[in-house]
């Protein structure tokens, strides 16, 4: 028998079960689960990471919350950390009915689509889970309607594919995953078919990328110029203001690459064949603003990419979504990247909130916190079924 997505009366009737005035927020232990938990308490949620053994420290130790007698919390945010053997354990159905004997809506974050088996995400999670279960799919490049497709669809810019490697005339980048790091990239740029080879030969050679991924990598031609991570959300529940909110942007620091940039020429010329290409693996985030200007070319994105959304993938992105770009010379977007849930960079806003969000809300509004703050909405409007999938 062919499994489907699960059904929103299928959430409904966990819900029924569910005490209102006893909801927990639960994420994975890892990528924005700080953020997720820190706006989570400000709200008045408890909160529960599930934790992988070995990495379980930073969320039972050093950020659990402390609570006053009368319950307030007077440090930290995680109320609860549940360690698994691995992550994936999250999905066995015993952890998933003592996450609905706790009353917990789920919040997706990267790590939870990337160490979680997809199918099982979308067919046996029976987790109430926020935001858009259906999309979370698209952000893996080897499916036949990935966010390209999606981009695409809704006549959005994104860098141009190029078919073939002996089709590069300019500088363009490689994007494959890394072959001994699976969650990380092994992206190399190059500028010409011998440079492609070459490149190539000595990161194989180096055991960063292998011959197979390297034959499915998509190439595009590479947009110069800074990079920014939009970081929207969009409210379903909203029927006044506007559905859509920029809270935030943020962008990357990357290891190797932020290393070799602050060497001089001279020396990265004469840097080994196993330091010279550098790699790309995210390692930090920073908070930016973008000019006045440009924003209400960044609020078209963002319009186009829910209506998008809407037509395809039913009833469309609900909460926080990312756009990864890339801003050329021409003051021209470019969308390398898209997050349909929470974006990576988001810890960088925790307790303080996104500029623009705080403007927006007029209080220290984080991405984690807008996220508790539509569920404790829903809640009181007795309308949870929107914003959950």
């Amino acid at each position: 028998m062919v499994k489907t997505m699960i059904e929103r009366d299928n959430i409904k009737a966990i819900l029924e079960e569910y005490d209102p005035l006893k909801l927990r927020i639960g994420m994975v232990a890892s990528h924005s689960a700080l953020d997720i938990c820190d706006g989570a308490i400000e709200e008045g949620f408890p909160t529960v990471a599930y934790a992988q053994k070995g990495r379980e420290k930073t969320y039972s130790k050093y950020f659990r919350t402390a609570r006053s007698k009368s319950g307030r919390v007077t440090r930290g945010m995680v109320d609860k950390t549940i360690p698994l053997k691995k992550f994936s354990d999250i999905l066995e159905p015993n952890f998933q009915q003592q996450m609905r004997d706790r009353n917990v809506l789920f919040i997706p974050n990267r790590s939870f689509t990337s160490y979680c088996n997809m199918k099982e995400i979308e067919e046996d999670f029976r987790v109430p889970l926020f935001g858009s279960r259906n999309m979370l799919r698209m952000e893996d490049r080897e499916e036949d309607q990935d966010y390209y497709w999606l981009l695409e669809e809704a006549g959005l810019p994104f860098p141009e594919k190029i078919n073939g490697y002996e089709e590069i005339d300019c500088l363009s980048i490689v994007k494959l995953h890394h072959a001994e790091k699976k969650l990380e990239r092994g992206f190399f740029t190059c500028a010409s078919p011998r440079e492609f080879e070459e490149k190539s030969t000595a990161l194989i050679r180096q055991g960063v990328i292998d011959k197979e991924s390297l034959v499915n990598a998509r190439i595009e031609r590479y947009v110069i110029g800074p990079v920014f991570n939009l970081n929207f959300f969009y409210s379903p529940l909203e029927d006044d203001l506007p559905k859509l909110e920029l809270l935030g942007v943020d962008w990357r620091f990357e290891s190797s690459l932020d290393g070799h940039v602050r060497l001089p020429a001279p020396q990265q010329i004469t840097l080994p064949e196993s330091q010279k290409i550098p790699e790309m693996t995210v390692v930090g985030h920073n908070t930016a603003t973008i000019r006045e200007s440009l924003l209400e070319s960044a609020f078209e994105l963002g319009e186009k990419f829910i209506e998008a959304s809407k037509k395809h993938y039913s009833p469309g992105i609900v909460g926080p979504f990312c756009l990864q770009t890339c801003i050329d010379k021409d003051m021209n977007y470019y969308i390398y990247d898209v997050a349909p849930r929470i974006g990576g960079g988001t810890n960088v806003h925790v307790s303080v909130g996104h500029p623009y969000g705080n403007s927006l809300w007029r209080k220290p509004m984080s991405t984690g916190r807008r996220i508790a703050q539509e569920i404790r909405l829903a809640a009181e409007q007795d309308r949870l079924l929107e914003v959950l999938t």
